[in-house]
């Protein structure tokens, strides 16, 4: 274990493994005395949003940040795109509503929180390196960038996490989501039988979508696939 924190952030316990079940419920259990960062290199039941499994690659990243989540209860649904403008920041990636880092059209990482009461529980994993990735999926670097890029990125997107948090509901970074954004301008379709032309990111954090009879806004906890329309499944 060991206490970190950079320039104006809140300190936070360090917990470094080689694997685990799921940072998620380590990081759950190690609250309570403050922020928890929990960074692994192999997750064994690693989940994603709707409890989905998350495939890892030769060279990957788990991070979850569990802290005390000082926003009323009706703000916290923006949390996961928080977490996701944090990533694009540190990684300079695109991202995918609602929760999916992007490089070239390809999945390379996957955004999750889970807040029970007071307590949140963010979590980021990453493909850093893959070189024989399955279709649609790829990996951050071309070159194997060894086992210390883990515990720099998880630290750095915490870090980042932690400052827009720190701005409150109310400031949440909307138009850096919007930047990043490319489901914004795509035709998608989403379950059981939607269709329509994402145009915007609400300030609740929905998608707005244009449909041929309205304008609906999509809540990543309504509908279980959003995707490109006449695009396979991601």
């Amino acid at each position: 274990m060991d206490s970190a924190s950079g320039p104006m952030a809140t300190p936070y316990s360090l917990h470094i493994f080689e694997e685990v079940t799921s940072t998620q419920d380590v990081a759950r259990s190690l609250a309570g005395a403050g922020p928890v960062l929990v960074v692994a290199h192999r997750q064994r039941r690693g989940r994603g949003r709707t409890g989905r499994t998350w495939d890892t690659a030769p060279r990957a990243v788990a991070a979850s940040y569990a802290f005390e989540v000082p926003w009323p209860e009706d703000r916290r649904g923006v949390l996961p795109l928080v977490a996701g403008v944090a990533a694009g920041d540190v990684l300079d990636v695109d991202l995918k509503w609602p929760n999916d880092l992007m490089v070239d059209g390809r999945k390379v990482g996957g955004i999750l929180v889970e807040v029970a009461g007071d307590l949140a529980v963010a979590g980021c994993g990453v493909n850093l390196w893959w070189p024989d990735p399955p279709d649609g999926r790829a990996g951050l670097y071309a070159d194997d960038p060894g086992p210390e890029a883990a515990e720099r990125f998880a630290r750095a997107w915490a870090e980042r996490f932690g400052e827009l948090v720190r701005l409150g509901p109310e400031s949440w970074p909307r138009d850096s989501y919007r930047r990043r954004c490319r489901t914004i301008g795509a035709d998608v379709v989403w379950e059981p039988e939607g269709r329509g032309r994402a145009v915007d990111v609400a300030a609740d954090g929905g998608l707005v979508v244009v449909t041929d009879a309205a304008t609906v806004v999509l809540h990543s906890g309504e509908v279980r696939h959003v995707r490109p329309a006449g695009g396979a499944r991601r």
